[in-house]
């Protein structure tokens, strides 16, 4: 076997083994959800937000705290004294408390709402990466491949030209090659370690651990269209966001009227009497506050939050157009790319190779030229190339429309 042969085989089987190199995380385009979910740093910071929702909740719809309140006073001579002493309490005149433990519940809901959507989010970016990387390692693959035949080629026309049988020119013009498809195969290797850098934050791998991407990207098929915007987490916490904007202005209107107060004393007197001596006198009573709404109603924080309500309602029934949008685009999208895979892998690439096949053919039997053999494997490389771009878009679309129907 030729050297350049055997360069080129071991550089292509080097693309088969990197699972097995070395321990670490494996992952795979269909497995890439639950490790984002179970060790995603991101999203476990963001499911804090539920407690802190959960917080408010339990904080909301609390009366305020009783007053207690007690007085002494006398004279300079301390001959008479007085002590007084009294607990009042707020109470609400409407039903504000509840109010305010429907809307904290409300925005609860909307907060789990929200750390799905998070999730949603970086799946979708996780398994985007993870697209690019299989396309990365196919084209590598490609490349090996293409460097075995090259290699072959270029081992055939040197034995060749050692014989006096060929030119060694056109020996060295295929051992180029051959090496220009090595270079390429190395960049493709920098390539794929910068696609799996970016992987690593979003599957909170930790510094040196290694990661291996297993599987390849499979063929195209397309989903059946249907599209509901309430299985999205940002409709759905666009949609509690309107809800909670709508029991906002029932509060805000609930809280034109302050908390009355209520109250219950108790005091106790010593006074002189000259010169009947001392009276003492003891008291009990109730005390009461009641507000007069005059001068401040809330109108501003009602008109405020019935502006709320509906700037939340009209952004959520966008939303739902957008996400509609969103998906119809990515639809068409992966049916254009599918619409070219099929004429690549029916019509074009079978051309392609039986041209190859024939320049090749050809110039060992000294009916062609040395350059037409490089012009058929260099188009045949290209619509492989562009093959795989084309499966590449296919497999980055549909990530976009699954995320866009909201699919886990």
């Amino acid at each position: 076997m030729s050297t350049h042969r055997l360069c080129a085989l071991l550089a292509f089987v080097s693309t088969l083994i990197p699972l097995s190199a070395e321990p670490g995380v494996v992952v795979s385009l269909a497995s890439i959800g639950d490790r984002v979910r179970a060790q995603n740093p991101d999203l476990a910071a963001a499911r804090l937000r539920i407690r802190e929702a959960l917080g408010r909740m339990n904080q909301s719809g609390r009366l305020a705290n009783p007053e207690l309140e007690a007085g002494f006073q006398h004279d300079p001579r301390m001959r008479e004294r007085s002590f007084e002493i009294g607990f009042t309490q707020r109470f609400p005149v409407t039903g504000r408390l509840a109010f305010e433990k429907q809307v904290t519940l409300i925005e609860y809901q909307a907060s789990e709402a929200e750390v799905r959507e998070v999730e949603r989010r970086l799946i979708a970016e996780a398994r985007e990466a993870v697209v690019n990387v299989l396309a990365i390692r196919q084209r590598r693959e490609l490349l090996g491949e293409q460097a075995g035949l090259a290699g072959e080629f270029a081992g055939v026309l040197a034995a060749a030209a050692e014989k006096g049988e060929g030119s060694a020119l056109d020996a060295g013009q295929a051992q180029l090659e051959a090496a220009g498809l090595a270079v390429g195969m190395r960049q493709l290797d920098a390539a794929e370690a910068a696609a799996v850098g970016t992987l690593k934050p979003l599957l909170g791998i930790r510094p040196g651990e290694p990661l291996h991407v297993g599987g390849t990207l499979p063929a195209p098929a397309l989903p059946k269209a249907g599209v509901d915007p309430a299985r999205r987490p940002d409709f759905q916490a666009a949609v509690l966001g309107a809800r909670a904007a709508g029991e906002g202005v029932t509060l805000e209107q609930a809280r034109r009227y302050d908390d009355v107060e209520a109250g219950l004393f108790a005091a106790a007197e010593r006074t002189e009497d000259a010169p009947e001596g001392y009276d003492k006198e003891a008291l009990v009573g109730l005390r009461f506050k009641i507000p007069l709404p005059l001068w401040n109603k809330n109108e501003g924080a009602i008109e405020e939050a019935q502006a709320r309500k509906e700037r939340k309602e009209l952004e959520a029934t966008a939303l739902g157009r957008s996400i509609r949008l969103e998906a119809e685009a990515a639809r068409a999208e992966m049916a254009e790319w599918a619409k070219l895979l099929g004429e690549l892998g029916e019509n074009l690439m079978p051309l392609a190779d039986q041209q190859s096949a024939a320049a090749e053919d050809a110039f060992r039997k000294g009916q062609g030229e040395l350059q037409a053999v490089f012009r058929s494997r260099e188009k045949r490389l290209e619509l492989s190339s562009a093959r795989l771009d084309a499966l590449r878009g296919f497999h980055l679309a549909r990530v976009r429309y699954e995320a866009a129907i909201g699919q886990p």
